[in-house]
């Protein structure tokens, strides 16, 4: 009788780990096209290493991307991630992303995970990590998975995912010039 309990919960375990490895090679598969089309943008007079992009959770549907607009925009809030969900938001005309995931090239900040807690996202995927980021400009070094933590509102945060595809978003050379710019003050 416990050899066969044991035989049912190591099975169990064998199903969990091989979801868990189905579900982490579909995030991965979706973070490295989320950097090649976030690389898109350093090529042009505007390059930025941030891009989001939300999927529902079940299909895998993309509903919406966006990169981060802070300069373009004149607007601190234009993260990559705020961009998305306010963008997603008006495609669905609902305040709420429930059933979806984000995806983003980069941890999110401490303003954009609580943006995501507040949509009622499933998931949070990332990949670079907001200590990468900070090695470039100033951040709130505070992890989304803390931010997650401090609340009652359910969202899973998984990452870093394919940190290195995405961190080299960071140190291309494009980028590299733009955080000179940004980080100089001027316009």
């Amino acid at each position: 009788m416990l050899s066969e309990v044991r035989l049912a919960l190591a099975a169990q375990q064998e199903t969990a780990n091989t979801a868990s490895q189905a579900e982490l090679d579909v995030d991965k598969k979706r973070m490295r096209a989320l950097a090649a089309w976030t690389g898109l943008t350093l090529t042009t007079p505007n390059p930025v290493p941030y891009g989001a992009e939300i999927v529902h959770s079940k299909t895998g549907e993309s509903l919406m991307r966006a990169t981060n607009a802070v300069r373009k925009e004149h607007d601190p809030s234009a993260h990559a991630e705020v961009r998305t969900m306010r963008l997603a938001c008006g495609k669905l005309n609902a305040s709420s992303l429930s059933g979806y995931t984000l995806y983003t090239t980069c941890e999110p900040c401490p303003m954009c995970m609580a943006c995501a807690l507040w949509a009622g996202l499933d998931r949070v995927v990332y990949g670079a990590t907001i200590a990468d980021a900070a090695r470039f400009g100033l951040q709130i070094l505070i992890p989304a998975a803390e931010v997650a933590k401090r609340t009652d509102i359910k969202c899973v945060v998984v990452g870093p995912v394919e940190r290195d595809i995405c961190f080299a978003l960071f140190t291309n050379p494009s980028m590299q010039k733009a955080f000179k710019t940004w980080n100089s003050g001027r316009p």
